[in-house]
């Protein structure tokens, strides 16, 4: 059954056409994801099923009487104000339990009891999901989502996907997750310049019908303009035949009655010669008005990162750490390391002690107890998850020229914009009318002018639409320098990452595999690995210590004589740290 239909749909703001011919019909229990570049219309249109703004032209037609419409806003949307009114005592009591059972599945305990203090400092992850429980609880026809995985940690998305499958309802996912689209929707919508465009199937079957049709179309326009160059060929020669024709036609000798048929013969064959080319150029006309079009490539975004130095081998090394907050034990009794080049995810549940971790690498806050040494050379660069912080009234050339490495080389920064799809005139636009991922762009275009050697990266796919996405995924494996990434987005992770940090056990664990191999494996290796880690670690330590205590010997050496009572003492020493080594490096 058909829930609702649109026609012709419509939007403009100021001079800006946003929608200009969008056509869909959704079903009852039709699982939908709406994609597209950041500002392609995605939001304004799920305003419009929302019934929040209206379109221009066109129709949109409900089907179905009193349809009940949930809507998930982006979690910078919702307000203190907001969520007091959820949790509004005077609401159903039935609804009321059903949000508060669905916030305790997702980890939110005692929700009903969190005053405005509280509900001021929630994380961007708190707040989607006191969202969704809401939403939930409501039992809509229709469930509108936009973005709805930013924040959520892999527990919370695997959680949803579980849901949305026995939702009986419709479904319109906006995401750019593409994970979570492949797992819960069977028909994407994509809206580029302004038009909709419908494939069946998840993401991955979006990504591949697209190339195919775009192949398919280019062969048509690459094979069209083949049969343009030799219908201009025909009208080239015709013309020659034609201005001959017209040539011998107009000459007049002494003998002009002998000519004269010779001149109406010319004559009549400049006429055919004309006639056909006039039926040439408007088979040309014709083409050029409904012949098949040159397809639109994917705007390119291009991630350029500077490549740093190599200056040493380790970078972050860690002995012992121990962190607790508000009385909390975060992480304790850890060690790890990190090497120069090494593209390392952090991976554990939300609230785990990931953000703590980055502010220490920052040296925004320090260790309880135990050593986080962080080579003195390197320069440290960090991409946070929030694009809100940015001056909402100063334009985009504002912002950058703040920054003393854009104000050297304005150059190098307005060719990176365009590259990322800033043209001159956005480049003037206030920071409060870009969308989020422009804002993200903005973000990491900042974070490409410096030198970095070790990029901290908070979630950096948030808001970025899905080309965006592969793209800057393509950059960062490129990238030669040291990577940190905090994701919840698995295609990122098994494609960048191939160490992992992980957050279990009230601890912090390196792991020596990417992502993927590390969630294949059941919990039982899993545990063998840490414990396995652990011990290499410890045995690394021990190498350590002893090379340190043998580059120091040396030196003293230098300083000494054989004959110093010392230099003996000394040299006791040095071979019996040698023998030490030799035995830990057959282990």
């Amino acid at each position: 059954m058909t829930l609702l239909t649109l026609r012709g749909i419509k939007k403009s703001f100021g001079d800006t056409n946003v929608l200009v011919k969008v056509d869909a019909d959704l079903a009852g229990r039709e699982r939908v994801g709406l994609v597209g570049m950041n500002g392609a219309g995605k939001t304004t249109l799920a305003n419009m099923i929302f019934g929040s703004i209206q379109p221009d032209e066109g129709k949109l037609t409900f089907h179905k009487d009193q349809l009940r419409i949930g809507y998930l806003l982006q979690s910078t949307s919702y307000t203190v104000s907001t969520f007091s009114q959820m949790m509004d005592p005077a609401a159903e009591s039935r609804e009321t339990e059903q949000f508060l059972q669905t916030a305790s599945h997702l980890g939110l305990q005692k929700v009903k009891e969190w005053d405005g203090e509280r509900l001021a400092g929630l994380s961007g992850g708190e707040k989607t999901k006191l969202a969704i429980a809401h939403i939930w609880a409501s039992k809509p026809d229709i469930l509108l989502l936009d973005e709805p995985t930013n924040h959520l940690d892999f527990d919370g998305v695997d959680w949803l996907v579980q849901e949305l499958r026995r939702y009986s309802g419709t479904t319109i996912v906006i995401s750019h997750d593409r994970y979570f689209l492949d797992q819960t929707v069977d028909r994407i919508i994509e809206l580029q310049d302004g038009v909709s465009t419908s494939f069946p199937g998840n993401y991955s079957f979006y990504r591949e019908e697209k190339a195919r049709r775009f192949q398919s179309q280019l062969h048509q326009f690459e094979e069209q303009q083949k049969y343009e160059q030799k219908i201009e060929a025909e009208i080239n020669r015709l013309k020659n035949w034609s201005d001959k024709a017209h040539r011998e036609a107009g000459k007049v000798g002494k003998m002009a009655e002998m000519r004269t048929g010779v001149k109406e013969f010319y004559r009549s064959k400049a006429k055919a010669m004309d006639k056909q080319i006039k039926s040439r150029l408007h088979r040309l006309e014709k083409i050029d008005l409904e012949g098949v079009k040159k397809p639109a490539e994917e705007a390119k975004v291009s991630f350029g990162w500077d490549q740093p130095e190599k200056r040493g081998r380790r970078i972050v090394e860690a002995q012992r750490i121990t962190k607790s907050y508000g009385g909390r034990s975060l992480f304790a009794d850890s060690s790890f390391y990190l090497q120069r080049g090494e593209k390392v995810g952090l991976l554990g549940p939300n609230g785990s002690g990931k953000t703590t971790l980055i502010q220490m690498l920052l040296g925004q806050k320090t260790v309880d107890s135990g050593q986080l040494w962080i080579s003195p050379t390197a320069k440290v660069a960090y991409l946070t998850q929030d694009v809100t912080d940015l001056d909402q009234r100063r334009t985009v050339l504002e912002l950058l020229q703040d920054s003393h490495e854009i104000r050297s080389d304005v150059g190098k920064a307005r060719t990176m914009l365009a590259n990322m799809g800033f043209d001159a005139s956005m480049l003037q636009k206030p920071i409060a009318q870009l969308s989020l991922g422009e804002r993200t762009r903005i973000k990491l275009s900042q974070l490409m002018m410096r030198e970095q050697d070790l990029l901290i990266l908070d979630e950096p796919t948030n808001h970025l639409d899905l080309t965006s996405r592969e793209q800057l995924e393509a950059a960062l494996s490129d990238y030669r320098g040291t990577l940190i990434v905090v994701s919840h987005d698995r295609y990122l992770m098994d494609k960048i990452c191939t160490k992992l940090l992980v957050f279990q056990d009230g601890g912090i664990k390196r792991i020596e595999s990417g992502y993927e191999a590390f969630r294949e494996k059941p919990q039982s290796m899993k545990a063998a690995e840490s414990d396995d880690q652990v011990a290499k670690q410890q045995l690394e330590e021990e190498k350590m210590v002893i090379a340190n205590r043998i580059a120091f010997l040396l030196g003293e050496f230098s300083l000494l004589k054989p004959t110093d009572s010392r230099y003996t003492e000394l040299d006791a020493e040095y071979k019996q740290l040698l023998a030490q080594r030799k035995q830990l490096n057959t282990r």
